[in-house]
């Protein structure tokens, strides 16, 4: 298979990844706190990220059982169902009913997830991993720019319940997609043979990584990288909601021009990383990433300014894309090809946990602190990430470096 045919299904499939992980970071805040959803609530939304940080658990059971099409297209076709089902309980509350959908709607979404990865773990080379994660970054973010941007902004225009029975149209459509997609078990793309039994499916992945010096201060680090931006994120809708911002507008700046500023800095990023190698792309551009949080901070202590709004969107997003595309790289050259959606799993609900735990609390934070001082300490809570360096770079330039 040629690299563009590789990187055409990494588009397709990672835009079906992007489009409800969007709905439900982006879409859900802006449509519940429309209906009068306190800041506090919308923040523990995020206990949802649950089922990234827990997808390991069956992870091995995607490495294990069926093909990884298979389980991409059934978790596809049951996200339209889920998407439709959202119109039923009230939004104006978040009850148990509707608490019970998002959870069930982030299950099938984490799961698709471990089956993407994987299957772009078996599908690229070491060398490809540079233009892949570009290409992956940026389908993930149209997929945020389609969801948070543009359903959004016809959330506003046409109402929600036409709103989310377009999304159910293009999930289904995505599930019609990758029922097509070629095959990774067979010809030259198959390095290393599937796990054949419970032990070898779920133990031996572990082990691998459990085996290696410095796993500690690399999972610290997986954990840490993305704080800052973890804990800011949450908190951007809403602050764009208080500060009288229609949902067209939030729609159109930070859901769409904002995500074309991280895709961007992500296609950058990716040319950054083949260039220099991913340890030194991470510490520069992890640099850019956490500084542009404080822009956030200097929009929110001072009077609402239009334009101040609008650079912020831009140079958070853009400098998020730089961060992530060495970062995703780092963690798709960790996986054995043998072991790819268990290991992924298992680095990527590192970096959930930390979705979860700084998300869920993000609410109080700035309902406390108030966003000016809420959006400072993002910026803080990237920093010690950079003392784990030391043990990144020993791991990189065991697996990657060389490679790049």
């Amino acid at each position: 298979m040629t690299l563009r045919s590789k990187l055409f299904w990494v588009g397709a499939l990672y835009f079906a990844e992007g489009f409800p992980f969007g709905l439900l970071v982006d879409t859900f805040p802006v449509y519940f706190r429309l209906h009068g959803v306190s800041l506090a609530q919308i923040g523990l939304l995020s206990i949802i990220g649950l089922a990234w940080t827990l997808k390991w658990i069956w992870a091995p059971a995607v490495d294990l059982w069926g093909r990884y099409r298979t389980w991409i297209t059934w978790c596809q076709t049951l996200l339209a169902l889920g998407l439709l089902a959202v119109l039923i309980p009230d939004p104006n509350r978040l009850g148990a009913p509707l608490w019970a959908l998002l959870l069930l709607l982030a299950f099938l979404s984490a799961t698709q997830d471990i089956a993407i990865d994987a299957y772009t773990i078996k599908l690229l080379d070491k060398q490809e991993l540079g233009p892949g994660n570009g290409v992956r970054v940026t389908a993930y973010r149209i997929a945020l720019i389609v969801a948070g941007g543009l359903f959004v902004a016809l959330g506003g225009i046409i109402g929600w319940t036409e709103t989310f029975i377009a999304t159910a149209v293009v999930m289904a459509m995505t599930a019609l997609l990758s029922s097509r997609s070629p095959l990774v078990s067979s010809g030259a793309i198959q390095e290393e043979p599937r796990p054949g039994t419970l032990e070898q499916a779920v133990v031996a992945p572990l082990r691998q990584f459990l085996s290696r010096q410095g796993f500690v201060g690399v999972a610290l680090f997986i954990l840490t990288f993305k704080l800052g931006d973890m804990a800011l994120g949450p908190m951007i809708k809403p602050f764009w909601v208080d500060r009288a911002f229609t949902p067209v507008e939030i729609g159109i700046v930070p859901g769409t021009v904002g995500v074309v500023s991280t895709i961007a800095g992500a296609l950058l990023g990716g040319t950054f990383t083949a260039r220099w190698g991913i340890f030194r792309a991470l510490w520069m551009m992890g640099i850019f990433q956490a500084g542009s949080n404080l822009v956030y901070a200097a929009a929110a202590a001072v009077p609402p300014s239009t334009p101040l709004m609008y650079t912020a969107s831009v140079v958070e997003s853009f400098c998020g894309g730089l961060g992530t595309a060495p970062f995703l790289a780092f963690l798709m050259s960790l996986c054995s090809k043998a072991h790819p959606a268990t290991q992924y799993a298992l680095l990527s609900a590192l970096f959930g946990l930390t979705r979860v735990v700084a998300g869920s609390v993000s609410g109080f934070g700035a309902q406390q602190l108030g966003y000016a001082a809420y959006f400072t300490l993002t910026c803080v809570l990237a920093l010690p990430a950079f003392a784990l360096l030391p043990w990144v770079k020993r791991w990189t330039d065991d697996s990657t470096e060389k490679s790049l």
